[in-house]
């Protein structure tokens, strides 16, 4: 199985250095890797070019992006991997063994996240058991999927918030995920700058209203 392994980045520069050393461990590995850039002024871009990767240019938002990475990989399975994530050991493996019945086509990893809150490894624990129980992952979980299954259901959809709410929903249509203990590290900064609880409660919010048929722009607007 040759995985293609999709990176947006917006200015991530403090990130990479961690970001690339995984990277260029899975090229090693005969995978391909393909970092998304939307717009960086912080010089990522030419950090991963320097390192050796494959970097394209697309417009600005992690849907558009990831869609501009999926249309020129030659995987069989992607993968979409956030730039201030890292997956766990070995994780090549868990994702072929997590498709290799063909019950599932697609799936995602739990999730620690790293930083100084003693709230986060809570907050870790109810996204993950959140997702196991509703099939619904989120970036963080660095997704995978068959390419077949992706473009069936249109890849993401063109939008400027919960494109992976939606891309779940479109896909546990065709199979449950596979749902893999394995933890991707992602990192706390999110939380840690706007407070823990704050953030909790308004990511809560954004999906409730989601749910009631807001827009994704108008909420894209209330979580800057």
């Amino acid at each position: 199985m040759r995985l293609s392994v999709i990176v947006p980045m917006l200015n991530e520069a403090e990130q990479l250095p961690a970001l690339l050393e995984q990277l260029q461990g899975l090229l090693r590995q005969g995978h391909e890797v393909i970092l998304v850039d939307g717009g960086s002024h912080d010089g990522s871009a030419a950090l991963a070019r320097a390192a050796g990767l494959v970097v394209l240019e697309a417009a600005r938002g992690r849907a558009m992006q990831m869609n501009a990475g999926a249309a020129q990989a030659r995987g069989e399975v992607l993968l979409f991997l956030h730039a201030d994530t890292r997956l766990p050991a070995r994780a090549t493996t868990a994702i072929e063994q997590a498709l290799s019945s063909g019950r599932c086509v697609w799936g995602r990893f739990d999730v620690r996240i790293e930083g100084h809150s003693r709230w986060l490894p809570v907050v870790a624990w109810c996204m993950n058991l959140r997702s196991r129980l509703s099939g619904i992952a989120t970036g963080d979980q660095a997704i995978f999927v068959t390419r077949t299954a992706f473009e069936r259901v249109g890849g993401y959809p063109q939008q400027a918030l919960m494109e992976d709410i939606e891309l779940s929903r479109r896909l546990k249509a065709l199979s449950a995920p596979a749902c893999v203990r394995a933890k991707a590290t992602t990192s706390g900064r999110r939380w840690e700058q706007r407070g823990v609880w704050r953030t909790i409660v308004l990511m809560w919010w954004l999906r409730a209203r989601y749910f009631f048929g807001a827009s994704p722009e108008a909420l894209a607007r209330a979580y800057r």
